[in-house]
């Protein structure tokens, strides 16, 4: 299971690779939320997304001669980007299972990764049983997007650039909202809140009607969602939180954020006209939490991820049309 020791291995395996990014901030986005906001954002990652942080430490992590035969994943596009990404640094190949309603971007990039893309219907086939499939006839070896300790040792990484940002700061007390689909990010950087700073708290921030982690969180056990598709945030969507992420989001985690889309869009305007930073629906999930949910974070200092940044032109359009 993944621990703090792992994540720093992670960490010393990322650097020279992964970007460190930096916390920004607003006198503008602070005067909407009430606090300080510090805004974290791995859309400006390798790829535009956390992503790469836990594919290429899974990938770094693999045994030489079972890395060599390739590697598998599902996505609905940063984690594909990431994997297909590390891969190729490593000179292996990469197949990526992708639904085919994931935004043309992010399947366009993954194939110009060098990944060969298989699209399913998100709706109608399991993308595990396809997955499996494909890594059994092939000999792949498979990078779940959360439920896998690697990835979650990478993307805790992001947790203790945060705790060390923090202590510059002089920030000792405060909560960490971390956009969320599977918990990956989110119980990743938990932990490394865990050792380094153990007064900041990771919050999830989910989209409405695809709150399973929030929901889980409340009734102490795994909730599954009613859909699994027709949401904006399509990069935070999953089935229900992963069996190894949610113990751990469990312990660790305060309550979870629920936003409308519309917020996420919101959200996206300040981040582009505030912070110069392009975000996705999802990855804007947590900036919008803190901005529009101020009554339910505590502190006079707010952290918000930005966890990626591959939208579509038109939706980005809409987002600066309607509130820019």
């Amino acid at each position: 299971m993944t621990d703090i020791t792992m994540i720093r291995s992670a960490a010393a395996r990322l650097k020279g690779h992964a970007r460190r990014t930096p916390l920004l901030s607003s006198p503008f986005l602070d005067e909407i939320a009430g606090r300080r906001v510090f805004v974290k954002p791995e859309c400006l990652q390798h790829t535009g997304s956390f992503k790469y942080r836990g594919a290429r430490s899974a990938v770094s992590a693999l045994d030489p001669d079972a890395r060599a035969r390739g590697v598998i994943a599902f996505s609905s596009g940063n984690h594909a980007q990431g994997v297909a990404l590390a891969a190729r640094e490593h000179g292996v190949a990469s197949v990526i299972i992708m639904p085919g309603d994931s935004p043309r971007m992010k399947i366009d990039n993954t194939r110009a990764l060098g990944a060969e893309v298989v699209l399913y219907d998100r709706a109608t086939e399991d993308r595990d049983a396809i997955g499996a499939r494909l890594a059994g006839e092939r000999g792949l070896t498979l990078i779940k997007p959360y439920d896998e300790p690697q990835v979650i040792a990478g993307q805790g990484t992001i947790g203790l650039e945060i705790a060390e940002d923090a202590v510059a700061l002089g920030v000792a007390k405060a909560d960490v909202l971390v956009c969320c689909g599977g918990g990956g990010l989110t119980s990743g950087i938990a932990l490394a809140l865990e050792a380094d700073a153990p007064g900041l708290r990771a919050r999830p921030c989910e989209p409405q009607g695809f709150d399973d982690v929030t929901r889980s969180l409340a009734s102490g056990k795994i909730e599954r969602n009613a859909h699994l598709s027709g949401s904006l945030c399509d990069a935070i969507i999953t089935p229900q939180p992963g069996e190894i992420t949610f113990p751990i989001m469990q312990r660790l985690c305060g309550p979870g954020l629920v936003v409308s889309e519309d917020q996420c869009l919101h959200a996206m305007a300040l981040a582009w006209s505030r912070l110069k930073v392009v975000a996705e629906p999802g990855g804007a999930a947590a900036l919008a939490a803190a901005m529009f949910h101020a009554d339910q974070i505590e502190g006079d200092a707010v952290f918000a991820t930005i966890s990626g940044g591959n939208v579509d032109a038109e939706v980005f359009q809409t987002a600066l049309a309607r509130f820019a």
